[in-house]
């Protein structure tokens, strides 16, 4: 039930697509459709599976398997309501078909069984009593079920089932045998209906009769019998896979019709063969009658081989098509050619355009069915007239670039290759490049050529071929063949280019773009409807400096904020990114940052008050506000602009035959790369991946129907050729910024790398080797780097970076490579990105060589726009006007100044919206492009940041590069004096009195710098949780202000010869500990406090609470790095729980402060503090055991002491006058009476 789900789900999806692909109306309504049909299935399998558990003979893993896949449908209906009820956001019609087909995903997942409960059926072939050939069906789908959604989906059905060889597939595998097979599996309560399904019309020989048996018949004898004839018309196939070492095939089909097979003739040296040849099978006898024939008719195979004059002919692929039935009763229709898709194992082999008719033979005979063409000389039948295609002239333009990376042919370099372009048998030549190391473009950049195409061009489309032939020394002679195009796309009559009317009197379209405060002062333009010009002196010499005033906006802290450099922007463009993330989380991958054209208002522009509202409502964000902003893409920035391909398209080029593995990861076959370029008013797109011998070649092609009149072309130039520009080779200026690396493989046995760039672009090479960062993984390099190239001969940027050794050869991590020519020449105009906010100086100066108004003008003028003309508030191109603000006021001189640069800006962001011409311009942005190692293809080994600038050598030189250099951290000293505890929990007792007590002492250091533990001297004898300090922590730490992280370098152990570098967070932890002597020390709380955010401190002991800190909310947090220095009460926890209270101080002093203004640690010099004036309590029993017991006893017991100490003499005195008072009575009596 769920996989014939999926297999609904997955139909319905590719149908909607087709509707995209043919421009039908409506596919959301038609997904919209599926979505719900969906949903009422999920309700259907649901309510079924709420039954199930009553069932009897389940296992405890079928109950919980059961009850996870109804869980998992009823989360997928809930999601797919969700998208058709557009709760959380609104779906576009390719969001929604990613959503199904991850539905199909997920329930494909749960059909998978994890435990096999019925074994596969197997069908073997066995020759001499041996196994020669098996299919595999799997039980699941022959299952027999009284529910039809429950039954297995080939279950009581003849299906056609290929054989193939046991065992791993050798080469040259292909089909071996063609079986049609009716199989019934089920219980055998249900084998009344095992012939349910089988066509009538038969009897069935019932074996002999066993009690308690119920066998099904061991034959079916058909009675009725029909003669019928099959005409196979083989028009043409494309896109064959390439099975001779030259890239080309010599292929040939084999139509299997029962137990009949006929051959196509052989066509030569093609990929995409035209054979117009129509196979025909007479006197074919079918059994069963006639409805069942139509409704199920046997399937026609079609294998095809690639002829070889020496051995077999070898196998390219296969397909199975249903043939049109006719009856001797029905009116004849000719069928109409379609494509069948071929296969090759598990892999693509091309599609072949075919139909096949199964006809009734009448009583008549063979007289009665519908005539057919006659025979040519050969005796082969074409394809009838009324069949086939009608077929136009149509006229294929070619652009041929030129060619790029060739590899060596015959261990020989390549230095004159030549491109030929083939469609259709016809093609045309491609000019032999003279030289390929000095010049590797065409010097004759189009040709063009008629092929006969069909009026229905979306159906019956000739494919597109290139071959490239090498012209080297006498005897060389080496050419390879590409896979031709899948579809072409014509355009009958194609739109004529636009050209607007500077005359004709349109309707202004007026566009109102958002103000935006400028940074610095404007340029001031004259209104004007030229371009504004740079002769204004006071343009020139007195720009505004507003961004060199950004020191007095500092909020509290001088060393934090007063530094506004690139990082800044970076940084802020970073947090931008974070918070639309935040707003929507099921945001375009690749648009993380902010909107070139979001453009944040410099606080520094608004008037006081607004200033200090604008303080107060965010006063914990110690980051400077409102900074101008760049874009960060997560990914490349090819992924976002359709790899640049609007002028040229580039293709893999192969050589040789093809294999299964051509289809996965690149192997030897692939030597290169064709790109095709796209005409400015494009008439055909080409999907066409080209097996070129070179790496690369660069081309262009589009079609058109011929016109009647050959005199109506444009003075014989071709229509590829307009905005084309010319392909001579260009001086460029090339600057690489290298920004940051994530993720990096580990190259080093203790799992980190020493990572460091290399750049290669041509016979450059620049290496960083002695620039590598030790021990990260995540470096930030920080690097800038300029190149002088000249394209087309220095195109491809290659950025690697390696892992540093000591000893032996280092390791290549993972590489990029950059294809800067397609950027170059592409109208996305991505030489130089497009800042958020124009500004002549500071961290956001303008890069570009040309100011927003020269490119607006320069654009205009490429695409032959009318306009743009300026005036006051205004810019106005062709029928469009955009307003915005133009006039700005200078700081130092405070006159209103003109300038149009802002607002050509905007203009420029929005430049997708001018009609017709528009597109999305690059922003200034940051890519981020996955580095890959040849050795481990397809698998990401880390990611890199990083932009390009390129800037031609006959335009005016750019200002100097962007200083991207790592900020270096700043020296800082912390001090935190310990002066009092109080409530600290008690945690030793005195034998003697019971009386609880503690031994208090202070620790303290700084996260990451463990090493650096201080502590304070011990309180002893606390008997209330109070302790005494006056006790000074010296922390000095190094600190990013910027990047609220501490730089820690150390040793990652004693074995590492180079120290590592970290950022953390800069946390301070206090800890209050019980002195023990004989035993280790007691832990009894501590304090965690992150120095950029952390509560206030209470005024007093009593107003101290663990909770009001836990739960403090962000504005009654403070900044050390703001506050500079704080005093106050914060509790110490343990397993959060109160356990005492501290009375600190902390001030924050810069390294060179410190070094002015020592101060000492503990109590010492300089600055000492005084000694606590502790009670007489706290001494040590070990240091004073008199004084311990005279203020701990005596003090408190002298009462007690006395009266038991005169008790102890009177109960002595008694004891000895008890004792002797029998001896001295006895003694008087003895002696009194002897006397």
């Amino acid at each position: 039930m769920l996989e014939k789900m999926a297999d609904l789900l997955e139909e319905s999806i590719e149908e909607v697509r087709e509707l995209i692909k043919i421009s039908e109306e409506a596919p959301e309504d038609k997904m919209k459709m599926v979505l719900s049909d969906f949903i009422n299935q999920s309700s259907a399998f649901i309510s079924e599976a709420e039954k199930k558990p009553k069932m009897l003979n389940q296992t405890t893993l079928d109950k919980k398997r059961l009850t996870l896949c109804w869980q998992e449908l009823e989360a997928m209906a809930t999601e797919a309501k969700g998208i058709l009820e557009q709760r959380k956001k609104r779906f576009s019609l390719d969001e929604m078909i990613l959503e199904a087909q991850n539905f199909v995903e997920k329930i494909r997942f749960l059909v998978d069984e994890p435990q096999h409960t019925i074994p596969d059926v197997f069908i073997w072939m066995l020759s001499n009593n041996k196994r020669v050939a098996y299919a595999r069906v799997a039980a699941k789908d022959l299952l027999y079920s009284p529910v039809r959604e429950q039954m297995g989906k080939h279950c009581g059905r003849i299906q056609t089932h290929f054989l193939k060889l046991p065992g791993k597939r050798p080469p040259g595998w292909s089909v071996q045998a063609k079986v049609d097979v009716y199989l019934w599996l089920g219980s055998i309560q249900y084998s009344g209906a095992i012939l349910d399904n089988l066509p009538a019309g038969y009897e069935a020989e019932m074996p002999p009769k066993v009690a308690g048996t119920n066998h099904p018949p061991c034959n079916l004898l058909y009675q009725a019998q029909n003669t019928f004839q099959l005409r196979a018309h083989m028009y043409q196939a494309r896109g064959l896979i390439a099975a001779d070492s030259n890239g080309l095939s010599d292929p040939f089909a084999k139509v299997t019709f029962l137990s009949h097979c006929q051959t196509t003739k052989i066509i030569s040296q093609t990929l995409s063969p035209t054979w117009n040849q129509m196979l025909l099978f007479n006197e074919l006898v079918l059994h069963g009658e006639e409805r069942e024939i139509m409704a199920s008719p046997p399937l026609v195979v079609v294998e095809l081989y690639d002829s070889d004059a020496v051995g077999k002919p070898e196998y390219l692929g296969a397909t199975v098509a249903a043939p049109v039935v006719k009856l001797a009763g029905q009116d004849y229709e000719p069928p109409r050619l379609c494509y069948h898709p071929i296969f090759c194992g598990s892999i693509s082999g091309g599609d072949l355009l075919a139909v096949f008719e199964l006809l009734q033979v009448p009583p008549t005979g063979l007289q009665g069915l519908p005539p057919i063409d006659p025979p040519d000389f050969s005796q082969i039948y074409p394809v009838p007239a009324n069949i086939r295609p009608v077929l136009s002239k149509y006229r294929v333009e070619v652009l041929f670039w030129g060619v790029r990376e060739m590899k060596k042919v015959q261990l020989l370099s390549v230095d004159r290759p030549q491109v030929l372009i083939e469609c259709g048998g016809r093609g045309v030549k491609s000019c032999v490049i003279q030289s390929y190391k000095n010049n590797p473009n065409f010097s004759v950049q189009a040709d063009a050529f008629e092929v006969p195409c069909s009026l229905t061009a979306c159906a019956f489309a000739p494919a597109i071929s290139d071959s490239l032939v090498v012209t080297e020394s006498p005897g060389l002679h080496e050419s390879s063949q590409d896979p031709p195009t899948d579809h072409i796309y014509v355009d009958v009559d194609p739109p004529p280019a636009v050209v607007p009317d500077s005359a004709q009197v349109q309707p202004a379209v007026l566009v109102d773009i958002p103000d935006s405060s400028p940074m610095l002062g404007p340029e001031p333009t004259p209104a004007a409807q030229e371009a504004p010009k740079d002769g204004n002196v006071k343009d020139a010499k007195k720009p505004a400096r507003r961004s060199t005033k950004r020191k007095k906006r500092t909020i509290a802290d001088e060393s934090a904020e007063n530094v506004i450099d690139w990082w800044s922007k970076y940084y802020a463009s970073l947090k931008k990114a974070q918070k639309a993330k935040e707003s929507n989380p099921k945001e375009t991958k690749g648009n993380t940052g902010a909107k070139p054209d979001e453009v944040v208002v410099d606080i520094e522009d608004s008037p006081k008050k607004k200033k200090d509202k604008l303080l107060k409502k965010k006063p914990k964000d110690d980051t400077i506000p409102n900074l101008a902003v760049l874009k960060i893409y997560e990914g490349d920035l090819e992924s976002e602009f359709n790899n640049f391909e609007d002028w040229v398209k580039t293709f893999e080029l192969f050589r040789g035959k093809s294999t299964e593995d051509d289809h996965g990861l690149d192997g030897d076959r692939v030597i290169g790369k064709f790109k095709a370029g796209s005409p400015v008013h494009p008439i055909i797109w080409l999907t066409l991946p080209i097996n070129v011998i070179c790496d690369s070649t660069l081309g262009s092609f589009c079609i058109y129907k011929c016109p009647e009149d050959s005199g109506s072309e444009d003075n014989g130039q071709l229509r590829i050729q307009q905005g084309i520009p010319l392909n001579h080779p260009v001086q460029v200026l090339i600057r690489v910024y290298i920004v940051a690396a994530f993720n990096l493989s580990p190259a080093d046995p203790d799992g980190k790398s020493d990572p460091y760039i290399v750049l290669r672009l041509g016979k450059t090479e620049i290496k960083e080797r002695d620039k590598y960062i030790p021990k990260q993984l995540n470096p930030v390099f920080g690097r800038s780097f300029e190149i002088q190239a000249t394209f087309p001969k220095e195109s491809l940027l290659s950025v690697l970076i390696y892992d540093h050794d000591m000893i032996g050869t280092d390791d290549l991590i993972g590489e990029t490579k950059i294809d800067l020519e397609n950027r170059f020449y592409s109208k996305h105009r991505a030489i130089c990105g497009l800042q958020s906010q124009y500004e002549i100086e500071g961290y956001n100066a303008w890069r570009d060589t040309s100011k927003p108004t020269e490119i607006l003008t320069k654009l205009c003028k490429d695409n032959k726009l009318d306009g743009p003309y300026f005036r006051p508030g205004k810019i106005q191109i062709g029928s469009k006007v955009f307003s915005g603000k133009t006039v700005f006021t200078d700081e130092d001189t405070e006159e209103m100044v003109e300038s149009y640069e802002h607002l050509a800006l905007k203009v420029l962001h929005s430049w997708e919206d001018i009609p017709e011409v528009g597109c999305r311009l690059v922003p200034e942005h940051i890519e981020t492009r996955p580095l890959y190692h040849k050795d481990k293809p397809g698998m990401e080994q880390g990611r890199l940041q990083m932009w390009v600038d390129m800037f031609p050598k006959d335009m005016p030189q750019p200002g100097p590069p962007v200083d991207i250099s790592p900020r270096k951290p700043k020296g800082y000293e912390l001090r935190v004096t310990i002066w009092n505890t109080e409530d600290v929990i008690l945690e030793d007792e005195n034998i003697f009195t019971g009386q609880k007590s503690s031994d208090i002492y202070v620790k303290g250091w700084i996260k990451g710098l463990e090493d650096d533990k201080q502590e304070t001297d011990v309180h002893y004898n606390s008997l209330t949780g109070e302790g005494n300090f006056n006790w000074r922590f010296l922390f000095p730490f190094q600190y990013l202000p910027a990047e609220k992280q501490m730089v820690i370098t150390k040793r990652e152990n004693i074995f590492s010869l180079e120290k590592m570098e970290c950022k953390t967070p800069a946390v301070l932890v206090l800890q209050v500990w019980d002195f023990e002597r004989l035993s280790s020390d007691d832990f009894l709380g501590s304090l965690e406090m992150n120095l950029n955010s952390f509560p206030r401190a209470a005024k007093s002991a009593k107003a101290c609470d663990l909770s009001k800190f836990e739960n403090a909310k962000e504005e009654n947090k403070i900044s050390i790095f703001q506050q500079k220095r704080v005093r106050g009460w914060w509790p110490f926890a343990k397993s959060k729980e109160l356990t005492g209270k501290v009375e600190a101080e902390f001030h924050l002093v810069t390294a060179e402060e410190a070094e002015k203004n020592p101060v000492g640690k503990a109590r010492k010099e300089p600055e000492p503090l005084a000694k606590p004036n502790r009670p007489d309590t706290s001494f040590s029993w070990f240091m004073s055991p008199f004084k311990c017991l005279y203020h701990l006893i005596w003090k408190n017991y002298k009462k007690y002491i006395i009266i038991g100490f005169i008790l102890i003499i009177l109960i002595i005195f008694l004891v000895l006058f008890i004792y002797t008072l029998p001896g001295a009575i006895s003694r008087r009596i003895v002696v009194g009476s002897g006397s």
